[in-house]
């Protein structure tokens, strides 16, 4: 989360929590917090790593850093 009063952090974060919500917990039943836990944790690893953004040019978060620290 971003520091008080700045709009521009707190966007990213939100669009990353409406991603998840629809993504993850759409009709979808949890039975218990070890497995939600979990689907939170591979969601948050397919989203970094294989989920392509059309921000970053068609990758990956992660794609997307290593391109730009080679550069």
């Amino acid at each position: 989360m971003s520091r008080k009063g700045n709009c521009l952090d707190n966007a990213v974060i939100e669009s990353f929590f409406g991603h998840l919500k629809d993504e993850l917990y759409c009709n979808t039943t949890y039975l218990t917090v070890n497995a939600l836990t979990t689907a939170i944790h591979e969601y948050i690893d397919w989203f970094n790593t294989e989920r392509t953004h059309t921000t970053l040019k068609g990758l990956s978060p992660v794609q997307y850093r290593t391109q730009a620290l080679a550069a």
